[in-house]
């Protein structure tokens, strides 16, 4: 008996995936497959906290395909010769899967679908990781846009997102199955050391755990999420970002059960952020290499320091400023960072120690269980000034005082930071001004004064308004 094989990536769930559900639609028996594909060029291998993630979304999977009466099959390699030999193996009429945007995936996938169509097999692609179509929305030129407040406002004017699909009940299955890789030979998870312990317990990764996520974040934070969001120490972020990159829950899920809710200015600006996802996929889309391109072409002359052991200090949690050095630490024990200290972070980087971009961006997308294509790259390019809407050259955060504004009583500082957990409110975000100075074996001096930084930083980027 022949199959369809549904060609699983970014989607890594049961509910509202199209592809699944148009395998079903055949009325013949559906082979699910995940594809390990490390090896296709122009497609960047995962980092390892999302090495990590992959493995626990993987099974919970499997476990939800099970209860379907189904199972996932494993394969690693390019994913073209894997489909092509799993094609063959099953009898298989038709291949479904849903889209990536990446130029690496898109040009792999184009080339896909040509060659399984003239083998004479059904090949369908399908919308299923995002609320609009990178191509759908356009100026009145007919071009992309390069800033998000007209893109969101172009977004909202279009149909709202269709209603999510249901979970099949139940999947007709192969009378053979095909061999399938076991998930502990990927070796996804670290051993020697394993340094997921932190992980393990901030996360539970899975189509459930996205779903548990997503119902206590509107049960507990949506009300207050307009302000809260701001706020490192308090839960005021969904934390779906995760769940969202490896397809656990899909926008238009998230979409309906919040406005679901009711009106109000906090749903709008929800949404608005899950715009900011939207308008980040639409700049990959349309420019390639995001992650190693600057988008305004004036920037690839730009002075960057060498980045020496600076990097380090700054990796490491180890940079003399409280509210940097917690964002690092909490990225490093969780595989996540707070939103707003992703900015802090990043300007403190690029423009206080003036080093690439790409090496924050490259950092993140080894250490964060989000680490998603378009978002880490147009975040990264947006904070440095190069990339579209970006912040103004001038704007260069001063990381005192987005620490005392932001975490007025320190509580976010000291949860990460313990060696200051005795400092007082007013000293805890620059504890070189405390009447006793910490000893730098208890927490290391700053390794860059923000006001001599901040002015280095404003004269390299005089040097790019002049050749723009």
């Amino acid at each position: 008996m022949s199959v369809s094989i549904v060609w699983l990536r970014n989607d890594l769930r049961v509910s509202d995936n199209p592809a699944l559900v148009e395998a079903l639609r055949t009325g013949q028996p559906v082979l699910p497959v995940f594809i390990l594909d490390d090896e296709t060029v122009g497609r960047r291998p995962l980092g390892s906290a999302s090495r990590w993630w992959l493995h626990y979304s993987l099974h919970s999977l499997d476990e939800s395909l099970r209860k379907l009466g189904s199972r996932l099959t494993l394969r690693r390699g390019p994913a073209g010769r894997v489909l092509s030999d799993l094609v063959t193996e099953c009898a298989a009429t038709s291949v479904f899967w849903n889209r990536a945007y990446d130029e690496g995936s898109r040009h792999r996938d184009a080339h896909l679908k040509k060659s399984l169509a003239e083998r004479g097999l059904r090949a369908e692609s399908f919308k299923a990781s995002l609320l609009f179509e990178p191509w759908e929305v356009k100026n009145q030129s007919g071009d992309p846009f390069k800033v998000f407040t007209p893109f969101w406002r172009a977004c909202r004017a279009l149909p709202p997102p269709d209603e999510p699909l249901p979970a099949p009940k139940s999947l007709p299955v192969p009378k053979t199955w095909p061999a399938t890789d076991l998930l502990a030979d990927w070796r996804l998870l670290p051993t020697t050391p394993d340094w997921a312990g932190g992980l393990r317990a901030a996360w539970t990764p899975g189509e459930a755990g996205a779903l548990a996520r997503l119902s206590r974040f509107l049960d507990i934070a949506l009300d207050a999420y307009r302000d809260a969001r701001d706020l490192p120490a308090v839960e005021g972020t969904s934390r779906l970002s995760p769940h969202l990159a490896f397809g656990e829950i899909s926008p238009r899920q998230v979409w309906r059960a919040a406005t679901n809710r009711g009106a109000s200015a906090a749903v709008d600006k929800f949404l608005s952020e899950m715009g900011w996802r939207e308008f980040a996929y639409s700049l990959l889309f349309h420019n390639g290499n995001l992650a190693e391109r600057n988008f305004r072409p004036e920037f690839d002359t730009f002075p960057w320091a060498d980045p020496g052991e600076t990097v380090v200090a700054w990796q490491k949690g180890l940079t003399g400023y409280p509210i940097v050095d917690a964002g690092m630490r909490e990225l490093w024990a969780t595989g996540w960072m707070h939103n707003r200290v992703r900015m802090i972070a990043a300007s403190f980087l690029t423009k206080d120690l003036l080093i690439d971009w790409r090496a924050g961006e490259r950092w993140f997308w080894d250490t964060l269980v989000d680490a998603d294509p378009a978002n880490n790259a147009t975040g990264w390019q947006w904070v440095a000034g190069c990339g579209a809407d970006a912040a103004p050259y001038f704007r260069v955060f001063n990381p005192v005082l987005q620490g005392a504004k932001f975490d007025p009583k320190g509580e976010y500082v000291r949860r990460w930071v313990p060696e200051l957990a005795d400092l007082p409110d007013a000293v805890v975000h620059s504890p070189w001004t405390a009447p006793k100075p910490l000893p730098a074996s208890v927490y290391p001096g700053r390794v860059v004064e923000h006001g001599a930084a901040r002015d280095r930083a404003l004269a390299a980027f005089q040097t790019v308004k002049k050749s723009a």
